[in-house]
């Protein structure tokens, strides 16, 4: 007898299922196949958490950002209504000695004028155009220098400018 007992019925359909011999040589590949997939699969989850840690600094980062240019093209935006609202226009006009313009006068196509023109009358202008003189000091003996155009009351801007051609 070889010491192993015979198996009958259900018992023997079962055993023949299994493979007879040593079967541990043929598990530790496959035990060491499991390991590893498992192993190489908890590496790229942490992997990937890390890359989706790093983009959402970078979004939050990208959102501070948004926000910080958003509020300074606000304040731009701001500061460009407050330049070109209408009395703000009015008082920088004003500062550089422009007045406001007289009734204009229109051509038609066919040469006629239609309306009467007027000039601009200075007589609104608030502030000098013409900034006054630096003061002399008084222990100096030289005269002050003589302006190389006469002052008047007409802004500088809207007096005739004087041509030179360039060789003569």
């Amino acid at each position: 007898m070889s010491g192993k007992p015979e198996l009958r019925g259900r018992a023997a359909r079962l055993a023949r299922l299994f493979p007879a011999g040593p079967g541990q040589a043929a598990r530790t590949p496959f035990v060491l196949l499991v390991v590893l997939l498992l192993g190489g699969g908890l590496i790229g989850l942490l992997v990937l958490n890390s890359a989706l840690s790093e983009g959402s600094f970078k979004l939050d980062d990208l959102e501070k950002q948004t926000k910080s240019l958003t509020d300074q093209q606000q304040a731009l935006q701001r500061d460009i209504d407050a330049y070109s609202a209408p009395d703000a226009l009015q008082r920088r006009a004003r500062e550089l000695g422009m007045v406001p313009g007289g009734d204009p006068a229109f051509l038609d196509p066919d040469g006629t004028v239609k309306g009467v023109p007027s000039p601009a009358s200075a007589a609104l202008s608030t502030e000098p155009a013409v900034p006054p003189a630096a003061p002399v000091a008084s222990g100096s003996t030289s005269p002050a220098p003589a302006p190389s155009q006469p002052t008047s009351s007409v802004p500088a801007a809207l007096q005739p400018a004087t041509t030179t051609t360039p060789g003569r």
